[in-house]
């Protein structure tokens, strides 16, 4: 029964062998066509080396790029038409070189063999260096190691381990120091004018001018340290979830060692809960599963062997010889010797992949770069014509060099970094509150502007569990409901199912998870799949302690690579013998020669009928296992008998509750789903379907093997068409978020594994689980979801583009105002009425009509259609072409109102100081009356039903109106901004230059209603 049948494998990885004079070149990662990866010994900490090689190999033909780290001792190279042999060789010259006194290892044969416990210093290389652990020997490799498998190394050995190789812990990702976080705040482009227009007051005499303008920069840049100081501290604080211990055999004791000091040749204790420490070679493993998920993306724990002989090309999932750093004993036990550490483990390889991407700039930073740019060229123009038009009438150059600073105030919306700062961090806190943790400032606003979301499934769509779900018995179904199995809707006792309660008794017996009992509950020590289906036989009334102690387990056959089954042999009370096996059905089936009963022969038509209902369980999202058995005379029958088949057993990976309504949630708000799993493909879109990717429409899916043979135009092309993409590994990840990328997309990414390292970095906001995510995944992701509550990601997108709204009301409404400042000051010039408004007038115009209602505006609520709006083009400016049309005419209607007040002042006082306060009166009122006319671009103030309240914007208002009728009423105040009392009559003019504004642009708002686009149907097109 036992005889070994052919699997079908398929090529999974390839390996470039390296000659072995080659030992100061390793090959790492060959699989890319075009892309070389090796580890070059001595690059490590060597900047010399490393820019010698960069040197040497740019000049080779065929090389079109190098790059070397310092860090890792790696060279990454893409080249075109040039041989991988003769690139290895190349490298290996220029390393001898530059290090011809560089000896190799010894050789294995003429080390010194190990003794029981190793006294001796370490003599060699750091043995970080070899890759190839899995295909030695025990023997030779505890040679190696210079180790003992029975007592492990002396204090005194790891100790000098750690000092000559290093702590066992990757390179802590770059942080900002405080004075770095602070210069920081000033690099925006506004900052940077109102700087120079700081300077220039100052040198023409205007201390005053100066100093209040330096006074905001500051503001500013406090309210902006402060917040990014305080995300930086929140996201640090996340270090509490990592392991800080393992445990480790030392001078023959078990003993708890920090995980930094964990070194080679370390043995590791490995239980059930435990985190391995650092990559390791199995010595020993009883019945040890682990799960690899976090690195591999595969749900289902491995089934680790301490006696599997590798090869070389063996793919990484498949070294079941090894336990990797990160990864989670799930059952059973084991020990293991510690082979790499640091970022020389599998993990440190990808964070050394993490290391080389780049996130892009955010939307909001390249939006303000570009509206920056804007600004400088109109002001500039602005100047410069002002202060030759003056110049031409005749005016002093002095007085017109006055002129052109004010111009200058006047063009720079002083309150811009500080509404845009401080509404960012206004998110960051209104976040913080719903446990999603934001790193940067603008990643909250990049929330609300993404277009596509890449959900990796296991762990974020899923609850990263196995729950038996269904039997399939001779084409019927028991589902599995709760605590009970319902057939045909009707629940049905499995006492009364002779076969299902066999089959039940059989995935009992041939299991190697215990129940456990505490406090009334039941919990299963074991797999998750072992523990499924221990669950399912509870489930069906089975009394496993006792149909165990009634079926005593004498032999245990485990499942392995050619053999994908499972099987136990156990002594029946009347003296036979029970077989119970379970495993691929397939292979499990081909075992088989009857079906429910030991003398009811399988025909052909049946088992064509239960591979049909293995495929469409297996469509269902199902991971199938096929259950038979065999009761034989004598215990040697174990390696030979014929199975009886049994049925199926369906289970699955739960994914998270209300999934579907989350992902109906993004399609109404117009962002494309993308499931990346490395499932296989018929699971994946099983999956796919249930959570509705497509949004009603025709679900693609793209196996993702082929990845690497596409041209990149072409996968730019179809990732815009995929809904899910299956058989995804670390490397796929990162090439499908930049696809999507180069096809014009912004992205986020979710992920909570190491695997997820690279692509989370390199999406425009990457999207990390703070509870059960890893630390790769924390560490380079922008924000953080601390519960695991993916739910919170539609408020927080909400979040965003209410911020992003909120951001363009208030730059529409500086950038208005300040026009009509500008426009009052060209007008008076050219008529020859000279600057109606004086620098200190203008600065005190902007500080209370820009800050306060500008802050205000930042807080507007969100509009009851924002979630149903779809995202902005990302190459769309932040005030587009329409846009700067409806300012000319907003900013127009408020200069006309001024320059109206401006004639009549001088038609009644003459020129000075009186007209130049009925201008100051008029600007100022009509400007802060127009805050209300830009909390939304289609509703008016007539309309106030459809859209919620602003009390801080009435506050905001009423403020800075009291402000102004302080400074027309304080005499010292007013002597300061050389102005004048005014009479009623002029108080009428005033009032109705500043209202009658107000009310043309509310008027004229009627047009803009059409404008905005709206989300398609449920099943309309996936892009529009």
């Amino acid at each position: 029964m036992f005889a070994e049948l052919p699997v079908t494998t398929g090529l999974l990885a390839t390996t470039v062998a390296v000659s072995a004079t080659a030992s100061r070149v390793t090959p790492l990662h060959t699989t890319v066509p075009g892309r070389l990866r090796a580890r070059v010994e001595g690059l490590r900490r060597n900047a010399q080396l490393a820019r010698h090689l960069e040197q040497t190999l740019r000049g080779r033909s065929g090389v079109t790029h190098v790059e070397t780290s310092t860090l890792t001792g790696s060279v990454l190279l893409r080249y075109g038409d040039c041989a991988l042999p003769a690139l290895l060789a190349a490298i290996e010259d220029s390393v001898v070189a530059i290090l011809p006194r560089v000896t190799p290892s010894t050789p294995h044969a003429t080390r010194k063999p190990a003794t029981p416990i190793i006294t001796t210093p370490l003599r060699a290389r750091p043995p970080e260096s070899n890759t190839r652990w899995h295909v030695q020997s025990l023997e030779d490799l505890l040679r190696e190691l210079e180790t003992s498998s029975e007592h492990g190394l002396t204090s005194a050995l790891a100790a000098a381990r750690l000092a000559r190789f290093g702590a066992n812990a990757f390179p802590e990702p770059p942080r900002r120091s405080e004075l770095a976080l602070f210069a920081g705040q000033f690099k925006s482009l506004p900052v940077a004018l109102l700087g120079v227009s700081a300077v220039v007051s100052a040198a023409t005499g205007g201390l005053v001018d100066a100093a209040v303008i330096l006074g905001v920069i500051m503001i500013n840049a406090s309210i902006g340290f402060v917040t990014e100081r305080q995300a930086e501290r929140t996201i640090t604080a996340l270090d509490r979830y990592t392991p800080r211990h393992a445990r480790a055999l030392r001078e023959g004791r078990v003993i708890d060692v920090p995980v930094e000091h964990i070194v080679t040749g370390d043995l590791l204790e490995l239980t059930p809960g435990t985190y391995v420490a650092a990559d390791a070679r199995l010595l020993d493993a009883q019945r040890l599963t682990i799960d690899e998920s976090a690195l591999t993306g595969e749900s289902a724990p491995v089934r680790k062997n301490a006696q599997f002989t590798s090869t070389l090309d063996t793919p990484l999932a498949e070294r079941i010889n090894l336990a990797h750093r990160g990864t989670l004993v799930t059952g059973g036990s084991g020990r293991a010797v510690v082979v790499a550490t640091g970022v020389d483990t599998e993990i440190g390889r990808i964070q050394s992949l993490v290391g080389e991407t780049h996130p892009p700039e955010t939307p909001m930073q390249i939006q303000l770069d570009r509206m920056g740019n804007q600004l400088v060229l109109l002001s500039s123009a602005i100047c410069a014509g002002v202060f030759g038009l003056g110049l031409l009438r005749g005016l002093g150059m002095l007085p017109m060099l006055k002129t052109a600073i004010s111009l200058a105030v006047a063009a720079v919306p002083e309150g811009l970094p500080t509404v845009a700062t401080t509404t960012l961090a206004l998110g960051i806190r209104d976040m913080r509150a719903r446990k999603v943790l934001i790193r940067h400032l603008d990643a909250v606003e990049t929330l609300g502007s993404v277009q596509v979301l890449c959900l990796d499934k296991t762990g974020t769509l899923t609850l990263n569990q196995m729950q038996v779900v269904g039997v399939q018995i001779d084409g019927q179904r028991y589902q599995r409901v709760e605590q009970k199995y319902v057939r045909h809707d009707v629940a049905v006792d499995p006492q009364d199912e002779p076969v299902l309660q066999q089959l039940l008794r059989v995935v009992a017996l041939c299991n190697e998870a215990e129940p456990a009992y505490s406090s009334g509950r039941i919990s299963f020590n074991g797999s998750a799949t072992e523990s499924a289906l221990l669950d399912a036989a509870l489930c069906g009334g089975i009394d496993v302690t006792t149909l165990r102690r009634e079926h005593p387990l004498m032999r245990t056959r485990h499942r392995t690579e050619t053999t994908p089954w499972m099987g136990t042999l156990h002594r029946l009370p009347d003296g036979r013998w029970l077989i119970a096996v379970k495993g691929n059905p397939e292979q499990v089936l081909a075992l088989c020669r009857d079906w429910h009963d030991l003398d009811v022969p399988l025909t052909d038509s049946t088992r064509s009928d239960i591979l049909f209902d293995n495929e469409r369980m297996a469509g269902e999202a199902l991971r199938v296992l096929g259950v038979a058995y065999a009761i034989v005379a004598r215990p040697d029958e174990f390696e030979t008998a014929p199975l009886c088949w049994l049925g199926l057993v369906g289970l699955a990976d739960p994914v998270r509750p209300g999934m579907d309504k989350l992902m109906r949630a993004f399609h109404r708000a117009g962002i494309e789903t993308v499931m990346i799993t490395g499932d296989q493909s018929a699971t994946a879109y099983a999956i796919g379907k249930q959570l509705n990717l497509a949004n009603g429409g025709q679900l693609e899916i793209l196996d993702s093997t082929a990845l690497d043979k596409l041209d990149p135009e072409l996968l730019a092309g179809l990732v815009r068409k995929t809904h899910v993409f299956a058989r995804v590994s670390p490397a796929h990840k990162l090439q499908i978020v930049q696809a999507l990328q180069r096809a014009g997309k912004v992205v986020a990414m979710t992920g909570d594994g190491i695997n997820d390292g690279p692509a989370l970095k390199a999406a425009n906001i990457g999207v990390a689980m703070g509870s059960s995510g890893t630390d790769v995944a924390r560490s380079v992701a922008d924000v953080v979801v601390e519960d695991d509550n993916l739910h919170t990601l539609i408020t927080a997108v909400e979040q965003g583009r209410t911020i992003y709204a909120n951001i363009r009301k208030a730059l529409r409404f500086l950038l208005s105002t300040n026009l009509s400042e500008v426009e009052v000051m060209v007008a008076a010039v050219a008529m020859g009425a000279g600057a109606p408004l004086t620098p200190m007038q203008l600065l005190w115009i902007n500080l209370i009509s820009d800050i306060f209602p500008g802050l205000a505006l930042a807080l507007e609520p969100p509009e009851t259609d924002v979630l149903k709006q779809p995202p902005r083009d990302p190459q769309e400016p932040i005030i587009a072409v329409r846009d700067f049309k409806r300012l000319a005419l907003e900013s127009g209607a408020i200069s006309v109102g001024a320059l109206a007040t401006l004639g009549y002042a001088l038609w009644r006082y003459g020129p000075g100081a009186r007209a130049n306060t009925h201008v100051f009166m008029s600007l100022t009122i009509a400007q802060l009356l127009h805050a209300y006319s830009c909390r939304s671009e289609t509703t008016t103030i007539f309309e106030a039903a459809v859209r919620p309240g602003n009390r801080h914007l009435n506050l905001a208002v009423g403020a800075s109106l009291a402000a102004q009728a302080g400074v027309m009423t304080i005499p010292a105040l007013r002597k300061l901004f050389n102005l004048t009392p005014v009479g009623p009559v002029d108080l009428a003019v005033i009032g109705a230059s500043a209202v009658l504004p107000l009310l043309f642009n509310e008027l004229t708002k009627a047009g803009r209603r059409s404008v905005l686009p709206t989300v398609p149907d449920e099943g309309g097109p996936r892009h529009a």
